[in-house]
C-alpha cells in the first residue's frame, strides 16, 4: 500500500513540475505557484488556487510557446492603460499632434506640434507650433513646458521663415545634449526645410541657435527639403509629382549594429524611404525607397529589423489597410503587400518597435467606437514577427492615434494624441 502511494505522489510531483517548467520558459508562472511561495498540502489535500487545479494543468498545456497566458484580457489590459495617462500640453493648447520623446533618467522629454487657435493641424496653418513639455518618471509630474520654435521667430543665427513647424522628433546626442528637428513648412510658397536645434541637459535650456539639417541622396548632399528627396526617388522609377511640403522624420529612431536609421516620409506626396543619421546627427543619407504598387496611397511608415536581419515596414495606406514590404539590404524592397495578421487597419500611423526581445506591432483599427475615428488601436506582439498575439486594444471615443512606445530601464512609455487632435496624453504602458 506505501509503495502504491508513493508511486501516486511520485506521477503528480513530475505532472506539477513539468507544467511549472513550461511556464517558467514562457514567462507565465502563476502567482500563487511563484517561486519563493510557500505550498502546504493536508493529507488527502487537493492544491487550492483561484483558478483551480485541472484549470492550472489545462493552462500549462494551452500557453505553451505562447507569449501571452490564455487568460489575458487585451481590451482590460488597454483600459487600465488609459486609465492611468496623464495630460502634458498646456492649458490655452487647443490642438496638439504627432508627438516623439526621450526617456533620460527620471525625466520624459516629450516633443509635439500644437497650436492655441482650434483643435486639429495643418502645415498651411502659421500658427503651429513646437513645444517640449517635460515629466518626472518618478511623479508623473508635468514639470515644464518649453516653446521651442515658431513661425518668424528670431535666434542669434538665423530666423525662422513664415509658416507652420511641423512633425518634431528628438533624440539623445550625448550625455548631456538633446536634439530636436522639426519641419518648417509653407506650402506653395517655398521649400519646406527640416531644421534642428540642442537642448542642453545640464542647464535645461535650448541653445539660441538653430541649424538646417541635410540630405544625402546619390547626386549628393543637400539642404533637407522635399525636392531632393523627391528627385532621389524619381531615379528609382517614382513617378507620382513633387510637392514643396511634406518631408518629414517620421517614424522613431532606431539603432542597429551601431548606426541610427529612421523613415523618413512626405505625406502629401506619398512617399517613403529609410535612412540612416550619420555621427554627427545632422544628415540623413538616403538607403533604399519603398513606394510600390504606386497605385496605393502609400505613407508614414514604421520599420524595424526581423531576426534574419531582414527589413520590414509596415505602411499607412491612405483610405485602405496597412500594407508591408520587406528588404533584405535596405535598399531594394518588395511591393507591399498585405498581411492576414493585420485585417481591418485603419488610416493611420503605425509602430513597430522591439523591446526585451518581443516585437511589438502598433496599428490603428478601422473600428469606429460612437462613431469616432481613430477610437481603436492594437498592439501585437511576436518573437519572430511572422506568428502574432494580441497584447492591448485599446478603446475609446477620445481616440488612441499616433503613438510612440520607448523603453527605459525596464519599462515601456508611451505618449499619444487624444481628442480630435487636442491633447497629447502620457504615462507607462508596462513594467518588462
Amino acid at each position: 500500500m506505501m509503495m502504491y502511494l508513493l508511486t501516486c505522489f511520485l506521477v503528480v510531483t513530475n505532472v506539477l513540475y513539468a507544467g511549472l517548467g513550461t511556464q517558467l520558459m514562457a514567462g507565465n508562472l502563476p502567482k500563487q505557484l511563484s517561486l519563493g511561495s510557500q505550498v502546504s498540502l493536508e493529507a488527502g489535500a487537493v492544491p487550492q488556487n483561484d483558478l483551480g487545479f485541472d484549470r492550472r494543468i489545462d493552462n500549462i498545456a494551452r500557453n505553451k510557446g505562447k507569449l501571452i497566458p490564455s487568460d489575458w484580457d487585451p481590451l482590460s489590459a488597454g483600459s487600465k492603460v488609459l486609465d492611468r495617462l496623464i495630460p502634458i500640453t498646456a492649458l490655452q493648447v487647443k490642438g496638439a499632434h504627432d508627438a516623439e520623446m526621450v526617456l533620460v533618467g527620471n525625466r520624459a522629454y516629450i516633443v509635439a506640434e500644437v497650436n492655441d487657435i482650434k483643435p486639429g493641424e495643418h502645415p498651411r496653418w502659421p500658427f503651429v507650433y513646437v513645444t517640449m513639455s517635460v515629466v518626472n518618471l518618478e511623479t508623473l509630474e508635468l514639470e515644464k513646458i518649453y516653446n521651442v520654435a515658431q513661425s518668424g521667430q528670431s535666434f542669434e543665427n538665423e530666423t525662422l521663415p513664415l509658416g507652420a513647424c511641423f512633425v518634431p522628433r528628438i533624440i539623445q546626442r550625448d550625455e548631456q545634449t538633446l536634439r530636436c528637428y522639426f519641419s518648417s513648412e509653407n506650402p506653395d510658397v517655398r521649400q519646406s526645410q527640416i531644421w534642428y536645434m540642442d537642448f542642453d541637459l545640464t542647464t535645461h535650456r535650448f541653445t539660441n541657435h538653430i541649424f538646417k539639417a541635410k540630405i544625402t541622396t546619390t547626386d549628393g548632399t543637400f539642404d533637407m527639403q522635399p525636392r531632393h528627396f523627391h528627385a532621389d526617388a524619381a531615379k528609382h522609377g517614382f513617378r507620382k509629382r513633387p510637392r514643396d511640403y511634406g518631408l518629414c522624420i517620421f517614424d522613431s529612431f532606431k539603432s542597429f549594429d551601431g548606426k541610427i536609421y529612421v523613415a523618413l516620409n512626405n505625406y502629401p506626396g506619398r512617399q517613403n524611404a529609410l535612412a540612416s543619421l550619420n555621427d554627427d546627427m545632422d544628415t540623413f543619407e538616403i538607403i533604399g525607397h519603398f513606394n510600390e504598387p504606386q497605385k496605393m496611397a502609400l505613407s508614414e511608415a514604421s520599420v524595424n529589423r526581423l531576426p534574419d536581419g531582414t527589413w520590414m515596414a509596415i505602411i499607412r495606406q491612405n483610405g485602405g489597410n496597412y500594407v508591408f514590404s520587406t528588404s533584405k539590404d535596405g535598399k531594394t524592397w518588395t511591393r507591399a503587400e498585405y498581411r492576414d495578421f493585420v485585417p481591418n487597419g485603419g488610416d493611420s500611423k503605425p509602430t513597430f518597435d522591439k523591446f526585451n526581445g518581443i516585437y511589438y506591432l502598433g496599428w490603428q483599427e478601422s473600428t469606429l467606437i460612437e462613431g469616432v475615428k481613430r477610437s481603436v488601436f492594437n498592439i501585437d506582439v511576436s518573437r519572430d514577427g511572422i506568428n502574432w498575439e494580441r497584447k492591448y486594444r485599446f478603446e475609446t471615443p477620445e481616440t488612441f492615434q499616433y503613438p510612440t512606445f520607448m523603453e527605459h530601464n525596464g519599462s515601456v512609455w508611451l505618449c499619444v494624441t487624444q481628442g480630435q487632435k487636442e491633447r497629447i496624453m502620457f504615462g507607462k504602458l508596462e513594467d518588462l
